[in-house]
């Protein structure tokens, strides 16, 4: 299977390569460079209230993720949780993964407001057609290994633009309205909602929103390391940029941002253990060892 899938990907990079050698493919790099074109009110740069958004965000999904594959082969629970709020006994890591659901989605909520409040969304949403032809050749330029030149700071190309507009406004939501379906917080007298929207379709499509989360952040990081690590974690972390892309190309505060910004994730991840989650989920309930 994997020799399977190295020459599919070896034929992709020879189509690729020799589509752009062609005079149609030459005359469609040359009118499609990758990038959509943005309203002349777009702002540029990277704000500081985005780069602590996008921490967040990733401290909050790197736990989610993990809190959810532990439920989904969690057999025996180390505790249970009888939240004051909902009066639905369940298991400890569940009311963890349902807290850290409630932040990222308060999370995600001022990150909506601010998002249109400063106009930043004319950056991830497509605001014009040719969004779709910018991006087919966005792919391409990637499928010949010779990428398209990146300066996320003043625009994102348009594949790029696409992938955080799903993840944003698609993949989050579907997550949330699948989630919330199958937590506790979905009450047994709503029959009729239950009919209209039962468990086991929010099921079905709740693992797919995860894997779909798993590589999006895994095709991200990749291209955030080989496309000009420093430059984008400068971007990403910093809020430090400049039209000209080479000026901070060789300034490390974004990967000392970024490095802390593990640190305290790995912190995280260490001590979410039932040791140390118990007593803060007796702040909001019983906990019971059955």
């Amino acid at each position: 299977m994997i020799i399977g899938l190295a020459v599919l990907l070896a034929l992709a990079v020879f189509g690729a390569r020799y589509f752009f050698s062609t005079d149609f493919g030459a005359d469609f790099l040359n009118r499609y460079d990758g990038h959509s074109s943005l309203p002349e009110s777009a702002p540029v740069g990277i704000p500081a209230w985005l780069s602590w958004q996008h921490f967040f965000n990733l401290f909050f999904m790197v736990l989610i993720i993990r809190t959810g594959l532990q439920i989904r082969y969690e057999r025996k629970p180390s505790a249970y949780v009888t939240p004051k709020l909902s009066k639905k006994k369940i298991s400890l890591t569940m009311w963890f993964h349902l807290s850290l659901d409630i932040l990222w989605v308060v999370n995600g909520l001022i990150f909506i407001i601010l998002l249109f409040v400063t106009g930043h969304w004319m950056r991830v949403v497509p605001t014009s057609w040719d969004v779709f032809p910018n991006a087919l050749s966005a792919g391409l330029q990637y499928l010949t290994l010779d990428w398209p030149t990146e300066n996320g700071w003043v625009n994102y190309n348009a594949l790029q633009l696409l992938s955080y507009f799903v993840t944003i406004f698609i993949a989050a939501p579907l997550a949330i309205i699948s989630g919330f379906r199958l937590s506790s917080f979905w009450s047994k007298k709503w029959t009729k909602a239950s009919h209209f929207y039962p468990a086991p379709v929010a099921r079905k499509l709740h693992l797919p929103v995860m894997l779909y989360f798993v590589i999006f952040i895994v095709i991200h990081v990749v291209l955030v390391v080989s496309t000009g690590m420093l430059r984008n974690l400068n971007s990403m972390f910093a809020a430090q940029g400049d039209v000209d892309p080479s000026v901070y190309a060789n300034n490390w505060t974004g990967f000392f941002f970024f490095l802390g910004a593990l640190v305290v994730i790995a912190a995280a991840w260490v001590a979410a253990r039932p040791m140390v989650l118990a007593p803060v989920a007796r702040l909001f309930g019983k906990v019971t060892a059955r």
